[in-house]
């Protein structure tokens, strides 16, 4: 059953905090700033507004090694430039000016509305704001720090960028308030599907507290231990609730029409599309467009770290057999391997019913994204297939990943709340601390190899990599494709191969990262020449 939320977009000048029109009075079709904020209804459509910044499906993980595109991106290959402009910055404070407006003129309402209502729509307010600073310094850094809605006089937009640790004091400040002052999960119910809950603040806490914790771990900087405890507990709060659990039916639902909705409790917070063609908010093409078309096609790299069914990686496992036909790169492995890539047999479009082998001229890696796959949506072309922003599955993952960090070892009674109810539902053999002894593993890389499966093609991992220290080693690496079956692929395209079989899509010499400039991204030249007292990243 699809959800009955909808996003309106009422008021859009009041939510973007635009100047009201200078008359005494306006006709009654018109809506003035000064007569708008009277009612739980003005609150609710202005802060409709803020879904609208929501992210829908994505191809960023081909910045990352999870995936490449049919060409070379300036990210990956190290060509990128400060930008003149750059969306990801405007949207984003744009996002905050909807927001502080929001927070500055809902207790305008408190004649006709009881001050929970205001405190509910403030705090939705608050959430989108810790939203779009996460987004902001998660890329750039230290930018300024903005809590207030600004006209041309005002003194801030010309003030320097602020410390990174104040913008995140500021943005758990916000989400605390959001998980104080929001309904929970259960009292959204269904009518109200999609609205940010209580549940939402927590979860959204736990993911930008493990990014600055981590980072701060391994970047060396500032306090880890603040934002790794604070990731903990948030993650945990989550939990305790009782609000949410893992989806019962298969993975592959969970990205398809049976995952939607208030009846899935893993589903935290979604970016919603519509219920069908002709009753929608709007389409995506992200399957047509972007997985079968080989806009992002996954890499050897990925389907490297599914573990068989024993828990042991590929390289350790005696259950690995040399593939000899591409349905063998599937066998005796993680359940969730299946239904996140594409295998013959599977569903894949109106005109070839049946997949057989990701065609090389389009699926460059000779593998293919299956998350999202649907024939009718192939056909049309207007997608309504939600996409999950905050699953549970990150939680748990988050609350093992922020423990260990934290101590330094998780208990095996903490693994099986969190990695292991994920690996039962791939199939796959318990992780414990004596199996990891056992194995000559390390619990570290075994609870990143959990996020990253579980996580796939949801846009994590290249800022996994980021946080980690990582990506200058990972990134520069080649990227390598599937198996080469020659029966299966035949010769319809060129193709280069490794000396043992396997499709060699690009080579290092076309992959860069430089460690002294590319944590951070190149700050908009405009923005720099509008506010001199901003300054440039390091190296751009």
């Amino acid at each position: 059953m699809k959800k009955s939320f909808r996003y309106i977009i009422v008021a859009l000048g009041m939510a973007m905090g635009l100047p009201a029109c200078e008359v005494e009075r306006l006709p009654e079709t018109s809506i003035s700033d000064q007569t708008f904020w009277r009612s739980e209804g003005d609150l609710k459509a202005a802060a409709n507004y803020l879904y609208t910044f929501l992210p829908g499906w994505s191809t960023d993980d081909v910045w990352s090694d999870d995936a490449i595109g049919l060409a070379s991106n300036n990210i990956s290959d190290g060509s990128r430039l400060a930008p003149a402009t750059d969306g990801n910055y405007n949207n984003n404070y744009n996002l905050i000016r909807a927001a502080n407006n929001i927070v500055e003129k809902a207790p305008r309402a408190s004649g006709n509305a009881a001050q929970t209502v205001i405190d509910r729509y403030s705090a939705e307010a608050r959430f989108f704001r810790a939203w779009g600073y996460f987004a902001l310094v998660q890329r750039y850094g230290e930018v300024p720090l903005i809590l207030k809605t600004l006209d041309e006089s005002s003194a801030e937009l010309t003030a320097p960028a602020s410390p990174r640790e104040a913008i995140f004091e500021q943005i758990y400040q916000d989400l605390d308030f959001a998980a104080q002052k929001l309904p929970t999960h259960t009292t959204l119910g269904t009518a109200d599907f999609g609205r940010v809950s209580n549940t939402t603040a927590l979860a959204f806490k736990a993911r930008v507290a493990l990014f600055e914790g981590t980072r701060a771990k391994f970047h060396a900087y500032g306090d880890p231990t603040k934002h790794l405890k604070a990731a903990a507990d948030a993650a945990k709060a989550v939990i305790d609730s009782k609000q949410h659990n893992l989806y019962t039916g298969q993975y592959f639902d969970l990205f398809q029409m049976p995952g939607e909705g208030r009846q899935n409790p893993e589903n935290i917070l979604v970016k919603q599309f519509g219920v069908s063609l002709t009753e929608r908010v709007v389409t995506h093409s992200y399957y047509r467009g972007s997985l079968e078309n080989g806009n992002m096609n996954p890499t050897k790299s990925l389907a490297d770290s599914y573990l068989m069914k024993d828990g042991l990686p590929i390289t350790k496992s005696p259950l690995y057999k040399a593939p000899v036909a591409s349905v063998d790169v599937f066998r005796d492995r993680d359940i969730r391997m299946s239904d996140t890539f594409m295998k013959r047999g599977d569903p894949m479009m109106t005109t070839k019913p049946i997949f057989d082998i990701a065609p090389l001229v389009f699926n460059k890696t000779g593998f293919m994204f299956r998350k999202t796959a649907n024939i009718d949506d192939w056909n049309t072309q207007a997608s309504t297939i939600d996409r999950p922003i905050i699953r549970y599955a990150e939680v748990l993952v988050t609350y093992a990943e922020a423990l260990f960090e934290l101590n330094g070892t998780i208990s095996d009674a903490d693994l099986d709340l969190t990695v292991n109810r994920l690996r039962q539902r791939g199939g796959v053999a318990k992780l414990t601390n004596s199996f990891v002894t056992a194995n000559d593993l390390t619990m570290r890389d075994e609870i990143r190899r959990e996020r990253r499966v579980e996580l796939a093609q949801e846009g994590f991992r290249y800022w996994d990599l980021i946080r980690w220290k990582t990506a200058e080693v990972e990134l520069p690496k080649p990227v390598l494709g599937n198996f080469f079956f020659k029966t299966e692929f035949g010769t319809v395209a060129a193709v280069r191969l490794t000396a043992d079989n396997y499709i060699l899509v690009q080579d290092a010499s076309f992959r860069k990262f430089d460690a002294k400039k590319d944590y951070l991204w190149p700050l908009p030249i405009n923005e720099i020449a509008l506010n001199p007292s901003l300054k440039q990243n390091p190296g751009w």
